[in-house]
C-alpha cells in the first residue's frame, strides 16, 4: 500500500533535537526515570526552550504557507517519551504555534523505527546511535551537534529563504572516492577522479533528500524559491567535474557549489547563510556548530567503528 504521506517532503525529528531538554536529562541521569516522569508532568505547563533545530523546523513548516498548501511539508515528532511525559513536548508545540500533528512516543525505545512508515525523507536525531540505525536502513540522517553556548547560533538572513548546505563525499555521493583519498593520499584520489571524470559516483545517502528538495523548489517559479541549496566540498579542480556531471546524470540541480580545494569551511557556511550544514566528516562539523546548526552524518570511512 502506498504511503499517504509519499507525495510530502516529510521531516522526523527528536524532541531533544528541537527543543532544550538539557535540565530533564539532568534530572534522569542524576535521580532517574520516577523522578524524571515526576519533574516533567510537573512542568508541563511550562514550555520547553527552543533547541538547535527549532529554527529549521520553523522555516520548513512555514513553506507551507508560501505554497499556500497544507502538509506538503511535514514535521514528525520521535521520542522517548511516554505518552503521558511527552504531553509537556506537545503543549510546547502548541505554544510556539508549530502545526506537528503527528508524533511516536516510545516509553524508552529507540524511535527510529519508525521513521518509514512514516514516509520521511529525512531524520535529524541528538542520538548518534538512532542515526546509524536510520542510515543503515536507507534514510537520510544526522546527528544534531550541541553548541557549547546556545546563544553562539547566528540567524541566518531573515528573509525567509531555508537554506540548506551539503558537503560532497559521503553525504551526497558515495564515500568511494574518500576511501581512496584515506588509503593512498591526495595525489592518488586526484589522479583518479581524474580518469573517472565522466563517470557518474554512487549516491550517498543524502541524494534523495536532496532530489526531494529540489521536487519541491520545483513548484516555485524563478528566483521565488524559498529554498536554496549549496554543495560545500573539500575538493577542488579537477576534481570537481567527476562532481558537476554526476549531479547532471542525476537530473539534480543545485544552486551553488563551493570547491575549497581543503579550505576550512565554516567562513563560506557563514557566508552563504546556511540555515543548516551536513557533514560526514566531526572536524568540519566541530567548527561550523558554534555558528550554524549542523548535522554529523556518521557514514563511509571517515566513520568506520572499530
Amino acid at each position: 500500500m502506498t504511503n499517504h504521506l509519499a507525495e510530502n517532503l516529510v521531516i522526523a525529528i527528536s524532541s531533544s533535537a528541537m527543543f532544550n531538554m538539557d535540565e530533564s536529562h539532568r534530572v534522569y541521569s542524576e535521580q532517574g526515570l520516577a523522578a524524571y516522569s515526576k519533574y516533567q508532568i510537573d512542568h508541563e505547563e511550562e514550555p520547553l526552550a527552543p533547541g538547535e533545530a527549532f529554527p529549521l523546523v520553523k522555516k520548513l513548516l512555514a513553506l507551507n504557507d508560501r505554497l499556500n498548501v497544507s502538509g506538503r511539508v511535514e514535521v514528525i515528532l520521535l521520542s522517548r517519551n511516554s505518552a503521558d511525559t511527552g504531553l509537556r513536548i506537545f503543549n510546547s508545540i502548541e505554544h510556539y504555534g508549530l502545526d506537528i500533528t503527528r508524533a511516536a512516543f516510545c516509553s524508552g525505545e529507540r524511535p527510529y523505527r519508525y521513521i518509514q512508515a512514516f514516509g520521511c525523507q529525512l531524520f535529524l536525531s541528538t542520538d548518534a546511535e538512532d542515526v546509524r540505525a536510520a542510515l543503515t536502513a536507507g534514510v537520510a540522517a544526522a546527528n544534531i551537534l550541541p553548541k557549547s553556548d546556545p546563544a553562539s547560533l547566528e540567524v541566518s538572513p531573515s528573509d525567509g529563504q531555508l537554506r540548506f548546505a551539503f558537503d560532497g563525499d559521503a553525504v551526497l555521493f558515495s564515500d568511494e572516492a574518500e576511501q581512496i583519498y584515506k588509503a593512498d593520499g591526495l595525489a592518488a584520489f586526484t589522479e583518479k577522479e581524474r580518469a573517472a571524470a565522466k563517470q557518474p559516483l554512487s549516491g550517498g545517502p543524502f541524494k534523495s533528500f536532496l532530489a526531494a528538495l529540489q521536487l519541491l523548489q520545483s513548484e516555485f517559479t524563478g528566483d521565488d524559491s524559498p529554498i536554496r541549496t549549496a554543495l560545500v566540498t573539500a575538493r577542488s579542480a579537477p576534481a570537481h567535474e567527476r562532481v558537476i556531471r554526476t549531479l547532471r546524470a542525476w537530473n539534480i540541480r543545485i544552486d551553488e557549489s563551493l570547491f575549497l580545494g581543503g579550505m576550512p569551511k565554516v567562513d563560506f557556511l557563514r557566508a552563504y547563510g546556511a540555515d543548516i550544514f551536513f557533514d560526514d566528516q566531526r572536524g568540519h562539523c566541530d567548527l561550523a556548530v558554534e555558528h550554524i546548526a549542523t548535522g554529523h552524518v556518521p557514514h563511509g570511512v571517515a566513520n568506520k567503528q572499530t
